[in-house]
């Protein structure tokens, strides 16, 4: 054989660094966030000599995290971090942990310190597997160049399939360095990690008989239907059965919210519909739910006449906080195509008669409408902008949110339309995941108009991250919803801690001094920056910011420090005691 056609044959030789990026090209992977550092050096040596891939340098490791988690849950794609050992790696935790709350698939990768360092208390050395462990799907320690292409592949597989989640990989620096033969495709063997995709022809039928002979059955549906791509199916299913559906948090944007079947979202500030359907229902149809404490409110007394249908890709839900009358593990959306066909076959086409059903949900829809008051202050209402930010932006716009009372109005007064529109941090509750998360959508979808609607406590956790927008010209919108204060944690202290409002104002907006000036911030960092306090000012700044798209824009809305969120079920009591507001008695349910 000729020398040359052997040499053909060969495996390419690379360095452990030129094998991350090999494989994270092979993956498809087109956009990462990260920061250097000393222990992932090698890795951007390599980078900025050879690589297609788009790298965007962050300004802290968490918006990082936080940006690949927006890039993921926009797209439905892998987002990836990168940071180097020690404080670099532990400060991608806080979006680890809230990746493996939201089920977003996320591979951080990070430098590990000198394999022969290791154990040593070395410089900047962190045993970050072992502190990502309770965190993630799956950590990987690499120690050699040979590994890389197989633990990486593995660790995408792992994030991207069954319950989507985290996956680490840390990788020293001496295997980022020596060379090896870069094989591909690698061999992917991972023991145990066979998730179940297609259900049990039995428990679907089950479900389909339960169904069928419901009077007030309710679809709660939750954030796995968007994981799974399943809103088309989930749309169908609903049509044919006639049941009501509420989206938790993290579903909205699942089903429409045009659509007459739909009752908004359920728990603790819920509207009160979807609570009180819940509550008062003899079927729950659970599909991609876990029974988050912020939806069932006091667990023993949640739905207590209802059967339950569990459908989820994780057994590990299944029954962990309210028995499954009928367990279903699988993707939801393979479940949802099978059970409309077993429904149809079992009805024989003609849905059951919901009517007494429906009339007492429409009745609670007439009764108790979302809405607000006016501020008594003369300050600006925070549900007004919000609401008008949806109007004005339309439903083909990216909406993400922080963590607080703007979440919350958020979720309530804009209307959802597709999924993937609308991303926040539902399980963690993360506080500063707004702006880096809208960064790394705006990535994922560079054609969708992009809205970081924050608060001002958030904003001043992660705004940094607007000098990464300003420099990589991604022009996101962000309305900081500006009461001055951390508007949740004033709340409960307003409600239940006879006003002792502990450390909770922050001075942002309100008075003489506003400690940051945030128009001058944005600025500062190349935004336009934008300051409304009038209600005859808010449409034109939403307009201004539509039209501006050569630079992020930042619209600093001052707000009544007042306003609340209503509906509201306060924590550890049943769903029945929903109070619809303040001065008014609890929509009490009739059973």
């Amino acid at each position: 054989m000729p020398a040359s056609a052997a040499s053909a044959d060969a495996p390419e030789i690379l360095t452990g660094s030129g094998a991350i990026l090999r494989t994270l090209e092979k993956l498809g992977v087109t956009d990462i966030f990260g920061i250097p550092g000393g222990s992932i050096i090698p890795f951007y040596d390599e980078l900025m000599q050879q690589s297609a891939i788009r790298h965007i340098l962050v300004r802290h490791e968490q918006g990082a995290g936080h940006a690949a988690e927006g890039y993921a849950a926009a797209s439905g794609r892998v987002g990836v971090a990168i940071a180097t050992s020690g404080p670099g790696a532990t400060n991608l935790v806080t979006a680890i942990a809230d990746a493996y709350m939201d089920s977003v698939p996320l591979l951080a990768i990070t430098g590990q310190v000198f394999s022969t360092l290791m154990g040593t208390d070395a410089f900047q050395e962190a045993d970050i597997v072992g502190i990502t462990m309770p965190i993630t799907k799956h950590s990987f320690l690499v120690k050699t160049p040979e590994e890389i292409p197989a633990a990486i592949a593995s660790a995408y597989h792992i994030a991207s399939t069954g319950r989507p989640g985290p996956v680490l990989v840390d990788i020293t620096k001496d295997a980022q360095q020596n060379t090896a033969p870069f094989l591909w495709p690698p061999k992917i063997d991972l023991p145990g990690y066979r998730p179940v995709t297609k259900a049990h022809g039995k428990q679907i039928q089950a479900a389909a008989q339960l169904l069928a002979e419901s009077k007030r059955p309710v679809l709660y549906v939750g954030g796995g239907v968007i994981r799974a791509g399943a809103s088309a199916e989930l749309a169908k299913f609903a049509a044919d059965t006639g049941a009501p559906v509420v989206t938790t948090l993290m579903a909205r944007g699942a089903f429409p919210d045009s659509d007459p079947q739909h009752l908004g979202m359920p728990g603790m500030h819920g509207t009160v519909p979807a609570a009180l359907a819940l509550q008062e229902s003899d079927l729950i149809v659970a599909l991609g739910a876990r029974f988050d404490d912020r939806v069932t409110g006091k667990a023993s007394q949640f739905a207590p006449n209802a059967k339950v249908v569990h459908v989820d890709i994780d057994p590990a839900e299944i029954s962990k906080i309210r028995l499954a009358d009928v367990p279903i593990v699988g993707d939801v959306r393979e479940v949802l195509i099978d059970l409309d066909d077993v429904f149809a076959a079992v009805t024989g086409g003609a849905a059951p008669d919901l009517s007494d059903w429906w009339k007492r949900l429409n009745g609670l829809r007439a009764e108790f409408p979302l809405g607000f008051t006016e501020p008594s202050d003369g300050l600006l209402a925070p549900q007004q902008i919000i609401q008008r930010i949806g109007e004005l932006t339309g439903p083909e716009a990216v909406y993400v949110a922080g963590v607080g009372q703007h979440q919350m109005w958020a979720a309530q007064f804009i209307d959802y339309e597709r999924p993937n529109a609308w991303l926040n941090s539902g399980g963690a509750g993360t506080m500063g995941y707004s702006i880096p998360a809208a960064m790394g959508a705006k990535v994922a979808q560079p054609d969708r108009i992009v809205w970081s609607i924050d608060g001002d406590g958030c904003f001043q956790m992660t705004n940094q991250e607007l000098a990464t927008c300003t420099i990589n010209d991604i022009p996101i919108k962000v309305a900081i919803i500006n009461n001055s204060s951390l508007g949740m944690v004033k709340q409960w202290q307003t409600l239940f801690y006879d006003g002792r409002h502990s450390h909770t104002e922050l001075h942002t907006g309100h008075g003489s001094q506003r400690v940051p000036d945030f128009v001058k911030l944005a600025e500062a960092y190349g935004a336009l920056g934008i300051r409304v306090t009038k209600p005859e000012e808010i449409d034109p700044a939403i307009e201004l910011a539509l039209m501006t798209n050569d630079r992020p824009v930042v619209i600093d809305f001052v707000v009544s420090a007042d306003a609340m969120v209503w509906p509201m079920v306060p924590q550890g009591v049943s769903n029945s005691y929903i109070q619809y507001a303040k001065d008014h008695s609890p929509a009490w349910s009739e059973e």
